[in-house]
């Protein structure tokens, strides 16, 4: 007995729905990086925590850097390595929120950065540890009360400082309102407000400017603004923050996110590195590692790839580390200082270059999506900490610094030099002056598994069509049994 028209035609349908609808599911997670690339990234985190001390990294006048030691602990969680040191460096960060967010320790109070609120809210939730209550403070809260309202007409959505007479202007940028969108998305809702102003961010041509400021004002988007400078860092960062609101189902993030890779794409050069903007024009490691952690994150593995090989050139190893071999592991910024290192060693002049330049390139190497640190890891697992070592928690004493020294490093610096955020005393310096611990957080939870490969939506669909079919089969053998 042969299958009926209507049969047939039925059967077909499902099998062309089912399988297109399967077709249109993303897949969950990003590539692996190679297994090479994964040990170079644990390399570099080795390195990178041996550079803490009390739970924090120094700043380049000494004395502690908070927005530095942040880095540190996405960089350590990237790679799910040295678990007690990004124990130590959280707790200790918690215990020191306003000496980041706030001008406090320089008696300046009232101010509260924005960017570094932000910022603080992504790592709490990277590490594993409550926002609503870090070191005491609400820092959802904190974020949401400093996200613009619909009284501030073009600049509704955006991240901004409160600031006072004797603070300065505010200025917020990309990077900030990245961390926001980041941040509030680990945390609970998104505000598609945050999306639509980073989303404005981006000019026609897929790149995002930093500074949606102008010497007039406020610019209402990057096509506005005559002359707008695209930035491969901020870019970077952007697409990211973009493609974790996408996951929320925010409108017109997807589409912003893959014309900002595109755009990426378009500016990686021969050898697979990429520059930033205005001092940081020429290859560096900085933005090589960030925008080869986007392009994992968007999918473009190939591209990734690449900038990940360019990382490992800049990486010292104990076979080609020379004068500098002692601390193989740690990348440096751009070809002439790796070159500088091998033949004199790594001085301590230069090494706070290394260490910020350490701490964004690995991320290229790991190619855990901001939005995903924490959550996924490298499908090569660090090594384990050997039994019997202490494992620090919320019982690292804050170490205070002897004299605040304050720096121009912004809350999220996109080169390893100083950048020009404001004029005045930044809340990445180190002093912790009279800042009063607050209440230790609990140790932050160990990262879950990796999620790599295609969604198991995708399997599922695939059983519904064999199911379906298997349903079909049986029906035609009754019918051809009572036939």
């Amino acid at each position: 007995m042969f299958l009926s028209r209507r049969l047939v035609t039925g059967l077909g349908a499902m099998v062309v729905v089912t399988v297109a609808t399967a077709a249109a599911v993303p897949l969950a997670g990003v590539a692996a990086p190679t297994p090479a690339d994964a040990a170079a990234a644990r390399a570099a985190t080795s390195w990178l925590s041996d550079e803490f001390t009390d739970g924090t990294l120094p700043g380049p006048f000494g004395g502690q850097d908070w927005g530095l030691t942040i880095d540190g602990i996405i960089a350590m969680s990237a790679t799910g390595g040295s678990t007690p040191t990004r124990q130590a460096a959280t707790t200790q960060v918690a215990a020191h929120v306003r000496s980041y967010n706030s001008y406090d320790d320089w008696g300046i109070e009232g101010f509260t950065d924005g960017g570094a609120t932000a910022k603080l809210l992504y790592v709490a939730s990277a590490a594993g540890v409550d926002p609503a209550d870090f070191g005491g403070y609400d820092l959802r809260a904190e974020t949401l009360s400093l996200v613009a309202g619909a009284d501030a007409g073009h600049q509704r959505g955006r991240i901004t400082s409160r600031t006072t007479a004797d603070s300065g202007p505010d200025a917020s940028n990309t990077f900030d309102q990245s961390f926001a969108v980041l941040g509030l998305t680990r945390s609970g809702d998104l505000p598609q407000d945050t999306v639509d102003f980073l989303a404005r961010q981006q000019c026609a041509a897929g790149g995002f400017r930093l500074y949606p400021d102008t010497a007039d004002g406020p610019s209402p988007s990057c096509d506005e603004q005559p002359g707008a400078t695209l930035d491969v860092d901020s870019t970077a960062m952007a697409v990211q923050a973009l493609l974790a609101a996408a996951d929320t189902g925010a409108a017109g993030a997807a589409d912003a996110a893959r014309r900002g890779a595109d755009w990426l794409v378009g500016q990686q050069r021969a050898d697979g590195s990429f520059g930033g903007s205005g001092p940081t024009t020429a290859t560096n490691s900085n933005s090589t590692g960030l925008a080869g952690q986007a392009l994992a994150a968007a999918g473009r593995d190939t591209e990734a790839a690449r900038a990940a090989r360019a990382l490992v050139g800049l990486q010292l190893t104990a076979a080609n580390g020379g004068a500098a071999a002692g601390d193989a592991g740690a990348i440096a910024y751009h070809a002439e200082s790796f070159t500088s290192a091998v033949a004199a060693g790594i001085t301590d002049t230069d090494r706070d270059q290394w260490r910020r330049a350490t701490a964004q390139a690995l991320l290229g190497l790991a190619q855990v999506p901001l939005g995903r640190i924490g959550l996924d890891l490298p499908p090569t697992s660090p090594t384990p900490t050997p039994s019997g070592t202490a494992t620090p928690t919320g019982t690292v004493s804050p170490t205070p610094t002897a004299s605040p020294t304050p720096t121009a490093t912004g809350p999220a610096s996109p080169s390893p030099s100083a950048t020009a955020t404001t004029a005045v005393p930044s809340p990445t310096a180190s002093p912790t002056g009279n800042a009063t611990p607050s209440p230790t957080p609990a140790a932050p939870a160990l990262p879950g598994l990796p999620t790599t490969g295609a969604a198991i939506i995708g399997y599922v669909l695939v059983a519904l069509l064999l199911i379906g079919g298997g349903t079909v089969l049986v029906v035609l053998g009754r019918q051809r049994r009572t036939s």
